[in-house]
């Protein structure tokens, strides 16, 4: 198997660039042109060419993509311009920037200069500041000869973190930073521009209608009391933040807060339009993806672009400034509707289960739960039996709906305020005491889980101490373990870690670490949640793989994968993602996992 190491060098100006554009948009616009490509077989010299696009693909095509790991740091780019401007495909792509996020941490730079300082591989060159608005004709030959010395550069540096770090993957996760690149590069599924024109005309007369009913005149919008009013009104409690000007809490409503950011993408769509609208933003969420979405349609296929390890917990991520892992699904004329699987085929979406709540109980040995995942019992009537006190058969729908919320809501240490917000956004209003009570009958009823979180807080001083302990009932699945760097963490079964770095404790035995936007706190519960979503990462992702073996996937979110399948083979490939989702891995063992799947013609079918 060969390796082949490849960077291309592309036309960029002030207004057109990646800083500027998406990925997508930058490519596929009429203004691109590759100035330059660098390749490097194996662990032979880097060579550069630069030629007209007819020269450059000869070029390219004296190598052996076919039977070769294609490698390049932001692979998502340069295996779009591979396969969208030179038709050529690799055996297999490989991500020195994805891997990067896995192993060193998705909070460090991943930066190509970052990454080969980080491990003393060489300097990565600047020249690339000097081909700022120069087309391929502009340079002169010796111009050309120092920016291709840079391009050969890039490759030599890439090559070594390649082995670096291919050398601490596991072959799922060397597959799924493949799937993940393919997802963008190779797009199938297609866009319905029709559909989108018609909703993003209903989705602008529909928040004016929103911000007139809610009566967001600018008086509202520019007072930080009455703005904060309208908040609750709607059901949210208003975000709060410690002043630096006088230490007191204040509301947190500027442009870069976070947690007021976030309210962009609330599921009440009058949330969406005032926080808009206080923010000084001409559109909802609903309205910049509806847009983007018809921008993309009307230059071709819908490519899927996912960051490979976007959390510490493995999680995939949005890219691309178009975050596909949190679309909408209300209404008819939604974005997932206009999402279409080519002619003559089908989209297959498959989603794992209740997986965390699974891996939960597995993890904890609340033997109870695992026992009714495994019978498939219906386990949020039997939660709701315990809460109201009737037999499981007697449940109604609205009590069997509290159960549910209960089991997925609370395994993680909620406490009886948070999940009075937490059903009130659901539409039931619950007194505090009731909460309580909810949250007693939950924690009674699940000691195992309780004494999970306890572990949690354990394993966080054991930490910091730099000790191990036990934690969980599957040692086999993850367990405190060192890195290479001495630094202490939850070692998965994908053979990354979870860590918790700059892991402080203050004068209140409260923990923090260190994180990209400043430093979070930690606690016995938020690890639970942490490793536990990462367990069913692992699981998903296991299963991934084994489904790629026949159909690939064209997009994954959270714990569903999706694929298109020939209309006529539906059924059997419906079966075949079923079996494979309904598959333990070999370090699970005893863990009850299922799975639901619909077929359709469009992602909002599914």
């Amino acid at each position: 198997m060969n390796i082949i190491t490849i960077d291309f060098e592309t036309y960029y100006d002030r207004q057109y660039s990646l800083s500027k554009l998406t990925t997508e948009e930058y490519i596929r616009d009429e203004d691109f042109e590759v100035i330059g490509v660098g390749v490097k077989l194996n662990d032979l010299p880097a060579v550069w060419f630069s030629g007209s696009p007819e020269d450059v693909h000869d070029f390219l095509l004296e190598f052996p993509w076919e039977d070769s790991i294609a490698i390049a740091h932001n692979a998502m780019f340069d295996a779009a311009i591979l396969t969208w401007v030179f038709q050529i495909k690799p055996m297999m792509w490989f991500d020195t920037m994805s891997a990067a996020r896995a192993i060193d941490g998705p909070d460090v730079s991943v930066s190509l200069k970052s990454c080969t300082e980080r491990y003393g591989l060489g300097v990565k060159g600047t020249e690339v500041v000097a081909a700022l608005g120069k087309r391929r004709n502009h340079f002169t030959s010796f111009e050309l000869e120092q920016y291709g010395r840079y391009c050969k550069n890039d490759c030599e540096i890439t090559f070594p973190l390649f082995l670096i770090y291919a050398d601490k993957m596991s072959a799922v996760e060397l597959k799924l930073v493949d799937l993940t690149i393919r997802m963008f590069s190779e797009p199938v599924l297609e866009l319905d521009l029709p559909l989108l024109e018609q909703h993003l005309v209903e989705v602008i007369e529909r928040k004016d209608m929103l911000l007139a009913a809610c009566e967001a005149d600018k008086e509202v919008l520019s007072s930080n009391p009455k703005f904060a009013e309208l908040l609750r009104s709607l059901g949210v409690e208003p975000p709060m933040k410690t002043s630096p000007a006088n230490g007191k809490q204040t509301y947190a409503f500027a442009k870069n807060d976070e947690e007021f950011k976030a309210l962009t993408d609330h599921p009440d769509e009058r949330v969406q339009a005032v926080v808009a609208a206080r923010l000084g933003t001409k559109s909802t969420l609903e309205e910049t993806r509806t847009q983007r979405f018809i921008d993309i349609a009307k230059r071709g296929t819908l490519p899927v672009p996912l960051r490979y390890y976007a959390a510490h917990t493995g999680r995939w991520g949005g890219a691309d400034k178009l975050n596909l892992q949190n679309l909408p699904s209300r209404g008819q004329n939604t974005l997932k509707q206009a999402i279409r699987a080519p002619d003559g085929h089908v989209f297959i979406d498959c989603d794992s289960s209740q997986i965390e709540a699974r891996v939960l109980a597995w993890l904890a040995g609340q033997g109870d739960l695992v026992e009714q995942f495994a019978q498939g019992k219906d386990v949020y009537k039997f939660m709701a039996s315990k809460i109201y006190i009737k037999p499981v058969d007697k449940i109604t729908k609205p009590e069997r709906f509290m159960g549910k919320t209960v089991v997925l809501g609370c395994g993680f240490g909620l406490g009886h305020v948070k999940f009075q917000s937490f059903v009130k956004a659901a539409g039931v209003d619950l007194s505090l005491q009731e909460c309580k009570d909810i949250i007693d009958i939950y924690r009674d009823t699940s000691d195992k889980i309780v004494a999970l979180w306890k572990q949690g807080q354990k394993a966080l001083e054991a930490i910091y101490s730099g000790q191990t302990c036990l934690f969980g009932v599957q040692p086999q699945a993850v367990y405190l373990d060192f890195d290479t760097d001495g630094v202490l963490g939850f070692r998965l079964p994908s053979g990354y870690m979870i860590k918790y770095p700059g892991l402080e404790k203050d004068s209140d035995g409260q923990f923090s670490y260190q994180t990209r936007n400043g430093r979070t706190k930690i606690y016995g519960g938020k690890v639970v949640e942490n490793v536990v979503q990462a367990l069913a990462r692992c699981v998903v992702g296991e299963q991934m793989v084994m489904i790629s073996e026949h159909y690939r996937p064209v997009i994954t979110v959270h714990d569903a994968v999706g694929i298109i399948a020939p209309k006529k083979r539906a059924k059997t490939a419906q079966k075949y993602v079923e079996d494979c989702m309904r598959t333990v891995p070999k370090w699970a063992a005893g863990l009850p996992v299922n799975c639901e799947s619909r077929v359709g013609e469009t992602y909002g079918d599914c």
